[in-house]
């Protein structure tokens, strides 16, 4: 039997990770098996911020389990987080980082019971932390539910777990006539079980722009049952079931930037014993790099806690591996995350070049998501054609009538400031099968929060979306 190829092994045939990704025949990457509309796109992005909705997560996240007696450590050693004050029924945002303090990813870790935790989210996190339970001599157990195929091709899928979310500022009136009677408001990210006409399942708070909410889930089995309850329930609070092309808009109000580029492309030790591990089927060996920012170094492309949003989160009551690299950092030499507002002027004449029959259009701007890869970096330029940002993840917002990115900028970059996104890939495009051919535009941008929206800013319960926090 021929030896299983890695991720190292295309890494060597291409020559360089840059070019392999930019250039990568993948597809597109989607929200999967969730229909795409269940009425249209601008009424479920409405909804969210005017009455209720219903996001299905069932699909696509990766959902990776990890019992045993040494499952807190094994978390404690990969999160620049501190598990020690994490109990039972609770959860939290995790976010490992590389021996040199660059970020993997993040997701949400779940404290299911004593010995168990739940990591819901991307696969590079999923699989960082499965190459370390592998390797590291850990006494954990691991159940790995990868996220559902992006092109199921007519054949039945199935998951360990469905996962639904009612959000919204109606979203609790949903809730509490399925329970029949008042719940319990808890504390954000605290886990709690709710009983839905007859099925018990589990809850965590959670809550989009200061109005109270649950994520709930439960055995697969139970989804059809689940849905039906309160989609009947919320009729009268006007509950909307959200599509995958809604739902992928929802982090440019919020602020969350999903898909960072995992940095484990480069270095050695650690990350080549991971790259020998890895899979050629993996997702790292099969992610797309997108954008007008073009760059031969694979780690212009990685990006720090700091510049993500993140820096609160590392806590040094504990061993973890990048722990020595970012105290070294220095923070105030750090890029921060911003919201971008393009201008509509400049918008409208990007969705005209369509229509033009005598040159190439712009580089097509989807809605509500315009991103075209798996990681996506546009350069951002000031008034001198300087690089002083990338632009992360670009699309449209129906609740703010306006096309917004989450970007990374440089430390004297202020809101307020203008400055220019390079829409498009340079040479008419790259070999992504996402790519038309196409020409560069350059777009007006004024620096704005994050959160963009102003609801969101400034009642968002928990983490890094609140005002104030870094």
């Amino acid at each position: 039997m021929a030896e299983k190829k890695t991720l190292q092994d295309v890494l060597d045939a291409a020559g360089n990770p840059v070019e392999l990704m930019r250039n990568a025949r993948t597809g597109a990457y989607v929200y999967p098996v969730v229909a795409p509309e269940f009425t249209n796109w601008r009424d479920e992005v409405a909804a969210w911020r005017h009455a209720a909705v219903m996001f299905d997560q069932s699909h696509h996240m990766d959902n990776l389990i990890i019992r045993g007696r040494d499952a807190h450590r094994l978390l404690s050693r990969v999160a620049i987080n501190s598990l020690e004050d994490f109990p039972v029924d609770r959860a939290k945002q995790i976010v490992p980082v590389t021996p040199a303090g660059y970020v993997i990813g993040d997701g949400i870790l779940f404290h299911d019971e004593e010995e168990q935790y739940t990591y819901v989210g991307r696969a590079p996190v999923t699989d960082w932390i499965t190459f370390h339970a592998e390797t590291g001599g850990y006494d954990v157990e691991l159940t790995v539910d990868r996220r559902s195929p992006s092109r199921p091709m007519g054949k039945a899928v199935t998951r360990e777990f469905w996962r639904l979310q009612i959000q919204g500022p109606r979203a609790w009136d949903v809730i509490e006539k399925v329970n029949g009677g008042p719940v319990e408001k808890l504390k954000f990210f605290h886990m709690s079980t709710m009983d839905v006409g007859g099925t018990p399942v589990r809850t965590l708070r959670h809550g989009m722009a200061g109005a109270p909410g649950l994520e709930l889930w439960g055995p697969y089995a139970d989804y059809d049952r689940v849905r039906e309850v309160f989609m009947e329930a919320g009729e009268e609070f006007g509950l909307t079931a959200v599509g995958a092309r809604a739902y992928s808009s929802n982090t440019l109000e919020s602020g969350w930037i999903p898909s960072p580029l995992p940095a484990i492309y480069s270095g050695d030790g650690m990350l080549a014993d991971y790259r020998a591990w890895l899979g050629a089927d993996s997702y790292e060996a099969n992610n797309t790099i997108a954008g007008s920012f073009v760059s031969a170094d694979i780690e212009d492309y990685y990006t720090t806690p700091f510049e993500l949003g993140y820096g609160n989160f590392i806590k040094g009551d504990h061993d973890f591996i990048g722990r020595e690299a970012l105290e070294a950092m220095d923070r105030s030499a750090q890029r921060h995350k911003v919201t971008l507002a393009w201008d509509d002027e400049d918008m409208a004449r990007i969705h005209a070049s369509m229509y033009g029959k005598d040159e190439l259009p712009y580089k097509f701007f989807d809605l509500p998501n315009a991103n075209y890869g798996s990681s996506n970096f546009d350069a951002v330029v000031d008034e001198s054609g300087r690089v002083v940002g990338l632009s992360m993840f670009t699309g449209y917002s129906y609740n703010e009538r306006t096309a917004l990115s989450l970007a990374v900028v440089d430390p004297d970059v202020r809101v307020g400031d203008r400055l220019r996104v390079v829409w498009g890939e340079p040479d008419g495009g790259s070999g992504k099968t996402t790519v038309e051919r196409h020409r560069q535009t350059e777009v007006g941008v004024t620096v704005s929060p994050v959160p963009y929206s102003s609801e969101v800013r400034e009642n968002y319960e928990g983490s890094w979306r609140k005002v104030g926090q870094v």
